[in-house]
């Protein structure tokens, strides 16, 4: 195959996995208390399950697959803010955070769906490479957050990544119960539970960033 039709085929390949991928992504938004199917990904995207099953060997893949998208954008945003010469502060970063994160319809749903799913149905290659992945984008951004906050340290770039993220998806199943326990939350020894999720994220992560910038802090 000619070189510009082998690229235009990866083009095509590439496009057509998005595509399955907006489908997967609006069913699991409007049932995310279950994992969509190949038939159902499949009836959405209008093409044959054989097609599915090309790109995506398993349902559980195909999860994985939107949340590494989900994950790929951020960091590309985070990315963009941290390649800037000028000086990057927290409210930035947290901007960042708020919009291509926390109020991305169903990444956090989904964060939590795959790594319950990740230690029990993913094919194991697939969740090696996923980590890996993510492992290696870490280190990337660790770096660039490192030369923005010198007093991190090195290392520190990937430190207070792990600990922020552990933060959002910590917080974030604490307060948000799936559908059988939602209207627990209504007794009053739940009480405590009912939050924002928001504001709480933003004071949590503050109290983080001002511990590791130590002895700068951040002003609050």
């Amino acid at each position: 195959m000619p070189p510009v039709q082998r690229a235009l085929a990866v083009e095509d390949k590439e496009e057509r996995k998005q595509e399955l991928l907006d489908a997967v992504e609006k069913l699991y938004l409007r049932q995310p208390d279950r994992m969509p199917n190949v038939a159902e990904v499949a009836d959405k995207a209008g093409l044959a399950k054989g097609t599915v099953y090309l790109y995506f060997p398993t349902k559980e893949d195909m999860l994985l697959e939107l949340h590494q998208r989900h994950v790929a954008h951020f960091f590309r945003e985070l990315m963009k803010l941290l390649s800037r010469p000028g000086p990057v502060t927290f409210e930035q970063v947290m901007a960042v955070t708020r919009t291509h994160m926390i109020r991305v319809p169903g990444y956090l749903a989904l964060s939590s769906h795959c790594f319950a799913q990740m230690e029990r149905e993913t094919p194991f290659e697939s969740a090696v490479a996923f980590k890996a992945g993510v492992a290696q984008t870490l280190k990337t951004a660790g770096a660039a957050l490192e030369r923005h906050f010198p007093t991190l340290g090195e290392g520190g770039g990937v430190r207070i990544l792990m600990h922020s993220y552990g933060l959002i998806c910590g917080l974030w199943q604490l307060l948000h119960p799936n559908e059988r326990f939602e209207k627990a939350l209504a007794r009053p020894e739940l009480a405590i539970l009912r939050r924002d999720y928001e504001k709480e994220i933003e004071n949590a992560l503050r109290a983080l960033w001002s511990g590791h910038l130590t002895p700068q802090g951040i002003q609050p």
